[in-house]
């Protein structure tokens, strides 16, 4: 049974939002797709033909890395989500991908490829299993999803040599439980939740995800269908360390409570991206929802939502680059990487995305600019969030074994799919 997901974006209403983004900010995690099992499915469907030499470089039926041939063949290729990094309207280019073929000689695809990550993880599945060219050097897959691949042994290791600028990751995000000391991947953006409401309705705000089941609310509420973020704030509510051996008891008293809030009406709905529209119609109130949208959400509509990380803790998600095990161009990728963590680079990136950016420096960047608006941004605590903040959020750490399986069934029982 898969888990509820986003409507991926048509080409045709991707261009409708690049009209419309010229005159509003629009973030990526509205496009974001809950974590599920739709991909397993999908992996065990898609197939491919090895290619000689290709697997079993460990003895153990595991692809190895292909021949790089950055040296002679000068071009890079990378698949991202929609609407992830600077666009100019006017030019209909990427100014710093421009700016780095420019300063690299080396030629850039760009290609918005990614609408979810087991969708896109279905497709390269099989190529991947067998060391095959996906035809793309960077994908950006999710924590979990980065977890998934590195673990199967389909990206490369990085070479660190060729990444003197990943020293500028910031400090929580230099080490994670599934790819300890960054050997495979980097940090692209990052984003959090927490819990947002209508301030006009409530004036003094809300504290914690209790606050969310107060009579008053009822049938107000909404939560997301992604199954980190809503059980994750409900377990650190309930006092469990999300990145750590949480047992399956934990999960399933969290699912409790969820279970009791859709039962008796508190909560409205169980939603995507399409909870920003119940806020802005006032069908919802309160939300357990993400950072970025709700920047979206003020700055297209007016200061009208609050947003706060829980007082017992949020969730911190990251999207993360990785060089695909059949990729012909490492060194041209790790050179893509690098470029994006310099500061300036990362600095006008955040600028556009509007979401949690990795490196260091980018802030003090984005604060001496010229633009005021630049300057404004850089104090906005959801692209730049101070270390109490980051301290308040954890990453929901990475299941193992069956238990992605079997929580993800249990969540979809909850939720009546």
């Amino acid at each position: 049974m898969t888990q509820r997901r986003r409507r991926p974006l048509s080409p045709e209403a991707a261009a409708v939002i690049r009209a419309q983004r010229s005159a509003g900010r629009f973030s990526r995690r509205t496009l974001f797709a809950g974590a599920g099992t739709a991909g397993l499915g999908a992996a065990l469907a898609a197939c491919g033909t090895s290619a000689p030499g290709t697997s079993g470089g460990e003895g153990d039926g595991r692809p190895t890395a292909a021949k790089d041939l950055s040296a002679t063949e000068k071009k890079v290729n990378w698949a991202n989500w929609t609407l992830y990094l600077d666009y100019d309207d006017n030019t209909k280019n990427y100014p710093t991908l421009q700016a780095f073929e420019k300063e690299s000689g080396i030629t850039a695809t760009y290609d918005e490829a990614i609408e979810d990550n087991d969708s896109y993880y279905g497709k390269i599945q099989g190529q991947l299993r067998n060391g095959q060219d996906i035809g793309k050097d960077v994908i950006v897959f999710t924590d979990y999803m980065a977890a998934r691949v590195i673990k199967q042994g389909y990206v490369q290791e990085l070479n660190q040599a060729n990444l003197p600028n990943a020293a500028n990751i910031l400090d929580n995000l230099k080490t994670v439980d599934f790819d300890n000391g960054r050997k495979y991947s980097l940090t692209w953006q990052s984003g959090y939740a927490g819990i947002a409401w209508n301030k006009e309705r409530l004036p003094k705000g809300l504290k914690s995800v209790d606050d969310l089941w107060k009579p008053e609310l009822k049938g107000k509420v909404e939560v997301l269908s992604e199954m980190r973020d809503t059980l994750g704030l409900i377990m650190l509510n309930q006092g469990v360390d999300i990145s750590g051996a949480f047992t399956a008891d934990q999960f399933g008293n969290a699912l409790d409570v969820l279970e009791e809030q859709l039962t008796n009406g508190q909560i409205r709905q169980v939603k995507g991206n399409s909870y920003k529209e119940d806020l802005i119609s006032g069908d919802a109130l309160a939300v357990i929802g993400w950072s970025g949208d709700i920047t979206q959400l003020n700055a297209e509509n007016g200061d009208k939502w609050g947003f706060a990380i829980p007082e017992a803790g949020g969730t911190l998600w990251s999207d993360n680059m990785l060089v695909p095990i059949g990729s012909p161009h490492r060194t041209n990728a790790e050179a893509l990487m690098n470029y994006y963590y310099d500061p300036e680079v990362a600095a006008e990136v955040a600028a556009y995305v509007n979401y949690i950016c990795p490196v260091k420096g980018a802030q003090e960047v984005m604060a001496s600019s010229k633009d005021k608006e630049l300057r404004a941004l850089a104090k906005n605590p959801k692209i730049f969030p101070d270390q109490a903040d980051l301290a308040k959020v954890k990453v929901f750490r990475t299941l193992e074994g069956t238990e992605e399986t079997e929580f993800t069934s249990e969540f979809q029982r909850v939720l009546g799919n």
